[in-house]
C-alpha cells in the first residue's frame, strides 16, 4: 500500500506540491489569525473540590476582576500625594464596570509600607464583565492611576498577570520560532551537502505548521483553544516534519546509489515503502502519547494534545506526500551523499560509521558493563527527583521585566502584611446553627492559619469564611491546611476554594489518572512496535528505557529550575518549584520523540535481522551494529535539529516554557547517546536472538542453538 502511495505521489508529484502550497499560503494568510483567537484554559477538571467551592461562592457572592497598584517613591504623608490619589480614586469609581475602589486616603482600607514610601490602590471591577470587557476597563483604570503624583507606579493583579502570560507566550513563540528556523536551516545545507536539499525538510515543516495553524483557526470557533497549543503546534511540527523529511532522504540517497538505473517512480515507491513504514509508525505512537493526556481530564492540558495531535498528524500526512513528491521533483539536486554519510577508504568500501554506530560498536563489545553503566548514570541524573516540589505557574514566572511580577514583588517586600488570597470555607448551614462559632474556633486552632474571617450578608441556610494561610497562599503549609480544612467535623461538607486548594486538586487529579494515561501510552506503543517487529521483547525493552530517559530529564530539571543551578546562565529566577504541566507534557513529548527515534532505528534493524539465517550465531549483532550504521546519522542529524528548535524555546522568558525548552533538550541528548548510542545495542546484544522472541514462537540458547521458529 505505502509503495503504491509512493509512485501514485511521484506520478502526481506537481499536483501534490501544488496542493501544499495553497494549504501553506491559506495558512499563512488565515492561520495567523488563532493567535487572536486563544484564550485562558482553566487547568482543572470541572467537577474537582475547589471549583464546585469556586462556582458556589461565585452564586453566593460574585467578585470581579481586580487590579492592584502600588504607589511609590515620596513619603506617604505628602499633600501632593494625598490629594493625588484621592482625586484619582474619585475619578475611578465613576468608570464604568468599577465596583469598589479601596486606598489609604479615602477608604477604610489602609495599606502603607513600613518604610512609609509606598501604599497600595486596589481597584475591584464588577462582576460578570467578559474577558474584553474587562480589559477596556483595566486599560481605562490603569491610564487613571498613572496620572497620580508619584515617581514609581507599578500596576498588577490576576487579569494584567494572565495577560502577560498569553503576550509573552506569543512572543516566545515568535523569537524561538525564528531563530530555530535559521539555525535548522544552517544545519541541514550543511550536513544535507547542498541548498535545495537543506531546506527541503524546512518547507515540510513549514506546510505542516501552516496546516495546522490553519486547521486550530477553524476550530477556536467551537472549541478553546489555548496559547499554549501554539506553542506546542510550533515545537512538534518543525521538529517531527525535520525528522520524518531525513529519514526520507536518506533512504532515497540509498536506493538510488543501490539502483542508479531504477525509473524515479521507483525509487519514490521503495522510499516509501520503507522510510515511509517507520514514518507511520512513529507518528501513530506520538498521536498515542498525546492522546493519553486526554486522560488526566485537565481542560489545558487537553487543548494542548488536540493541538499536538493535529501537528502530528499533519506531519506524518506531509512526510508520507509533500517530502516524496519534493525529493521526486528535486532529485538531481539531492546529493548522492551529505556531510552525515561521508565515504570512507582506510579499510575498505562502505559508510564512515557515525557517533551512533561507533558507540554502539563500543557496547556491542562489552554490553554487560556498558548496560549497568548507562543505567546507573540515568538512575543517578534521576535521584533529584525525590526532592521535587510542583506547584501552578503564577506570576513570579513572568520575566524580571514584568510589570505584574514587579507589583506582586513590590506588595510581598515591601509591606508587613501583605493582602494574599485566602482559603475559602464555604458550609451549608445556617450562620446561626449550633456549634457554628466552635467549629471556626477549631479552624483557628489549625497549624498553618493566621486569621478567620466569617462573612456576613449571606443567604439563609450557608455558611462562608475566609481562612487566611501564615506562609504563603499556596505553599506546602496551606496546602497541608487544605486537608485539615476539609477533614474538619462539621454539621455539612467542608468545601475549600483558593489557590492552595486548586493546587492540591490538581495533584490529586493527576496522581489518580496518571496510570491511565501511562495505560493508554504504553499499549498503543506497544502495540504499534509489535506490530513493526513482530517481537514481544523489544517493545518492553523500549517502553522501559523511554522510562529511564524520562525519569533522568525530569531530575535534571529539578536541579535546574527548582534548585537554580544555572539559573543565571539560562536567565530566569528559580521560584522554588516545577510547573505541573511540565512532566506531563514532558512525558508525552519526550516520550513520544524518544519512540520517534526507537522506531528509526529498530525498523532498520528488522530489515536487517530478516536479511540474515537464523541459525547465524551472530545475526542479532550484525544486524543491530548494521542496522544503527544505516540510520544512525539520520537520528543523530534529526537530533540535532530538533535539540536547536527546543533551545530556541530557551530564549523565551516564560519559565515555564523554558522548562520544556531545557527539558526536551536534555531528553533529546540523553536519548541519542546514551540510550540508542549505548543502552539499547548493549540490551540487544544480552538478549541476542530473544529480542525476537514472540508467543508461539521459539528460539534457541543464546549458546547458538539452530533456530527453527522465529518472529519474521
Amino acid at each position: 500500500m505505502l509503495a503504491a502511495l509512493g509512485r501514485t505521489v511521484y506520478l502526481r508529484r506537481h499536483a501534490v506540491i501544488a496542493v501544499w502550497v495553497v494549504v501553506a499560503l491559506a495558512g499563512a494568510v488565515f492561520g495567523g489569525t488563532v493567535y487572536d483567537r486563544t484564550r485562558s484554559i482553566d487547568t482543572l477538571p470541572p467537577g474537582a473540590p475547589s471549583t464546585v467551592a469556586q462556582d458556589r461562592l461565585d452564586a453566593l457572592s460574585p467578585e470581579g476582576e481586580r487590579l492592584v497598584a502600588v504607589i511609590s517613591g515620596r513619603d506617604v504623608g505628602a499633600i501632593e500625594l494625598v490629594n493625588s490619589v484621592s482625586r484619582i480614586a474619585f475619578e475611578i469609581r465613576d468608570i464604568p464596570g468599577v465596583a469598589e475602589v479601596e486606598d489609604s486616603y479615602t477608604s477604610a482600607a489602609r495599606q502603607i509600607s513600613s518604610d512609609n514610601r509606598s501604599s497600595l490602590v486596589t481597584v475591584e471591577f464588577k462582576p460578570g464583565l467578559s474577558d474584553a470587557e474587562a480589559l477596556r476597563v483595566a486599560d481605562r483604570v490603569s491610564a487613571a492611576l498613572r496620572r497620580i503624583d508619584a515617581p514609581e507606579i507599578l500596576i498588577g493583579g490576576e487579569l494584567r498577570a494572565e495577560q502577560e502570560f498569553g503576550d509573552q507566550a506569543v512572543r516566545d513563540a515568535a523569537v524561538g520560532e525564528s531563530v530555530a528556523l535559521v539555525c535548522v536551516a544552517l544545519l541541514l545545507i550543511v550536513l544535507l551537502g547542498g541548498l535545495v536539499a537543506g531546506l527541503l525538510p524546512l518547507a515540510a515543516a513549514l506546510g505542516a505548521v501552516a496546516a495546522t495553524l490553519l486547521t486550530l483557526t477553524g476550530l477556536a470557533r467551537l472549541l478553546p483553544v489555548s496559547e499554549y497549543a501554539v506553542n506546542v503546534v510550533t515545537l512538534l511540527g518543525i521538529g517531527l516534519a525535520v525528522d520524518y523529511s531525513l529519514l526520507l532522504i536518506a533512504r532515497f540517497q540509498e536506493e538510488r546509489a543501490a539502483d542508479p538505473r531504477a525509473p524515479l517512480a521507483d525509487l519514490t515507491a521503495r522510499t516509501v515503502a520503507t522510510a515511509g513504514r517507520a514514518v507511520l509508525v512513529s507518528g501513530s505512537a506520538v498521536t498515542a502519547a498525546l492522546v493519553g493526556l486526554f486522560a488526566f481530564g485537565d481542560p489545558l492540558l487537553s487543548a494542548m494534545a488536540m493541538g499536538g495531535a493535529l501537528v502530528v498528524v499533519l506531519a506524518t500526512v506531509t512526510g508520507l506526500t509533500l517530502v516524496p513528491a519534493l525529493i521526486g521533483t528535486a532529485h538531481r539536486r539531492i546529493p548522492a551523499t551529505g556531510g552525515w554519510r561521508r565515504t570512507r577508504r582506510v579499510s575498505g568500501p562502505g559508510p564512515n560509521p557515525g557517533l551512533l554506530a561507533r558507540l554502539a560498536g563500543f557496547a556491542q563489545r562489552r554490553p554487560g558493563p556498558v548496560a549497568l553503566a548507562a543505567t546507573a548514570g540515568l538512575l543517578v541524573l534521576s535521584a533529584p527527583l525525590f526532592f521535587v516540589e510542583f506547584a501552578n505557574s503564577d506570576v513570579r514566572a513572568l520575566p524580571r521585566s514584568s510589570e505584574a511580577r514587579q507589583t506582586y514583588e513590590a506588595v510581598q517586600g515591601r509591606f508587613t502584611d501583605p493582602p494574599k488570597q485566602p482559603l475559602t470555607v464555604v458550609i451549608e448551614v445556617d450562620p446561626a446553627a449550633p456549634g457554628l462559632t466552635d467549629l471556626y474556633d477549631s479552624m483557628q486552632r489549625l497549624p498553618g492559619v493566621s486569621d478567620v474571617y466569617p462573612r456576613s450578608s449571606l443567604p439563609p441556610g450557608v455558611s462562608v469564611a475566609d481562612v487566611v494561610p501564615s506562609g504563603t497562599e499556596d505553599g506546602p503549609s496551606a496546602q497541608r491546611l487544605v486537608a485539615s480544612l476539609r477533614a474538619l467535623d462539621a454539621p455539612a461538607p467542608v468545601l475549600v476554594a483558593g489557590p492552595a486548594a486548586e493546587l492540591v486538586d490538581a495533584k490529586r487529579s493527576v496522581a489518580e489518572r496518571l496510570p491511565v494515561a501511562l495505560a493508554i501510552i504504553v499499549v498503543a506503543t506497544g502495540a504499534l512496535l509489535f506490530a513493526l517487529t513482530r517481537s514481544v521483547v523489544v517493545p518492553v525493552k523500549a517502553i522501559a528505557m523511554n522510562l529511564l530517559t524520562l525519569l533522568a530529564t525530569m531530575g535534571v530539571l529539578v536541579a535546574v529550575f527548582q534548585w537554580g543551578w544555572g539559573a543565571g546562565l539560562l536567565g530566569f529566577d528559580p521560584w522554588g518549584a516545577l510547573d505541573l504541566t511540565t512532566p506531563l507534557l514532558l512525558f508525552v513529548f519526550a516520550f513520544g520523540l524518544s519512540m520517534d527515534y526507537e522506531v528509526f532505528l529498530l525498523a532498520r534493524i528488522k530489515e536487517e535481522w530478516d536479511r540474515r539465517t537464523a541459525t547465524d550465531r551472530a545475526a542479532n549483532d550484525r544486524a543491530v551494529l548494521a542496522g544503527i550504521t544505516a540510520t544512525g546519522p539520520v537520528v543523530t542529524t534529526a537530533a540535532l535539529a530538533i535539540g536547536i528548535v527546543f533551545l530556541g524555546f530557551v530564549l523565551g522568558d516564560l519559565v515555564a516554557v523554558k522548562e520544556i525548552g531545557i527539558g526536551m533538550a536534555v531528553a533529546v541528548l540523553l536519548d541519542v547517546t546514551v540510550v540508542r548510542g549505548l543502552l539499547l545495542p548493549a540490551t540487544m546484544s544480552l538478549l541476542g536472538r530473544w529480542n525476537w522472541w514472540r508467543p508461539g514462537a521459539t528460539t534457541g540458547a543464546e549458546a547458538g542453538e539452530p533456530t527453527r521458529t522465529l518472529a519474521r
